[in-house]
């Protein structure tokens, strides 16, 4: 039997991480438990009303947060706020299929464009590597605005 999982981050800002790799993904905010969200409606901003309906001082509103994929076949992915820094190098990071079945200079090309992408968004670009077939196609590090290293891939 497989298990679902999800994958969290620690961060200083969850919020802001979040919406950053929700644009990364392509992935949404679900809306606060017995709310119906219209199509279009932020969901962010009905968290923050919930959240203050139920008493949460504001300061305590961005702790966390989360994301989820909305044809309900990724893993969810939380964001939990921590007071320490990130101190090194990741031992687990995300691959960002970008360019899916592309090779050589075309596959570059495409990983090219979601950097340039995403470094307009907050993240870094890192380093580059180059094809060496037959064991590797290539790919983009990168890090998130918290310096989470991810690849494009």
């Amino acid at each position: 039997m497989s298990r679902h999982f999800q994958v969290t981050f620690d961060a200083h800002d969850p919020g802001a991480l979040s919406v950053f790799w929700g644009e990364v993904l392509g992935y949404v905010h679900p809306g606060p438990p017995g709310v119906e969200l219209p199509e279009g409606a932020d969901a962010l901003a009905a968290w923050d009303e919930f959240l203050a309906k139920m008493g949460v001082p504001e300061e305590q509103r961005n702790s966390r947060s989360a994301l989820e994929d909305p044809d309900g076949e990724g893993p969810r992915i939380f964001f939990q706020q921590v007071p320490e820094g990130k101190a090194a190098k990741n031992r687990v990071h995300l691959d960002v299929r970008a360019a899916p079945g592309l090779e050589g200079e075309e596959r570059m090309a495409a990983l090219e464009a979601e950097c340039a992408r995403l470094v307009a968004l907050g993240a870094e670009r890192l380093r580059r590597f180059e094809p060496d077939p037959p064991m590797s196609t290539g790919w983009i590090v990168m890090a998130d605005p918290e310096g989470n290293e991810f690849c494009l891939d």
